[in-house]
């Protein structure tokens, strides 16, 4: 596997995502960076060229682009120990990726971003009223986890797997959304363990 391209915004848990995949199965990625906060995804020349849904994070591998971020961290993991080989853990793999783009990621990383990105003062009447139920929904989703990961150490079988790198990229910057991971120990003893992982890189790295 050679060196692909990465466009990307910096502070995206998405695009962290792919990072954190790239870097464990040591593949080198030459980063292109864009300020969303300044439409730079939304310029023509994007659009025609990159991904024309005007969204990043998107994977170039030669002349090809992947966009989504759970689709490219697979592409990257694909054929590594981070995908099982068993097929039911391969497929409740996938599972968890879909879990985290349908429950998680729309609630904690929206959150982040509003506060963080946009600040609380700025949003708009629409987002004011959502964010109590996008606090609650990503309530719920670290729940989820907290007792799937009282059973197991990985969200997959006995190893790290995509999975968990996929769902550690936002989780572990949720604080920074207002959410509360004191009350959640075993989601705070799997982040630790994903941090203590071989090849691990921070989210600035």
């Amino acid at each position: 596997m050679g060196s692909f391209v990465l466009h990307e915004y910096a502070p995206s848990g998405n695009c962290y995502k792919i990072r954190l995949t790239a870097a464990q199965v040591g593949v080198p990625l030459d980063r292109r960076q864009y300020d969303i906060t300044k439409g730079e995804t939304r310029t023509p020349e994007f659009l025609a060229q990159v991904n024309a849904n005007g969204r990043i994070p998107v994977l170039q591998d030669g002349t090809r682009f992947l966009p989504e971020s759970n689709a490219a961290a697979f592409y990257l993991a694909d054929g590594s120990p981070l995908i099982p080989e068993d097929r039911f853990e391969r497929a409740d793999m996938l599972h968890w990726l879909f879990w985290e783009q349908y429950n998680h990621e729309p609630n904690i990383a929206t959150v982040r971003f509003w506060r963080t990105v946009l600040g609380e003062a700025n949003l708009s009447d629409l987002q004011r009223d959502q964010l109590g139920p996008k606090l609650a929904g990503g309530e719920a989703a670290l729940q989820l986890m907290d007792a799937h990961l009282a059973k197991q150490p990985w969200l997959v079988g006995e190893r790290l797997s995509l999975a968990d790198l996929i769902l550690y990229a936002y989780t572990h910057v949720a604080e920074e959304g207002g959410f509360d991971l004191r009350p959640h120990v075993h989601v705070r003893e799997w982040l630790a363990r994903v941090a203590a992982e071989p090849r691990h890189i921070a989210i600035t790295d």
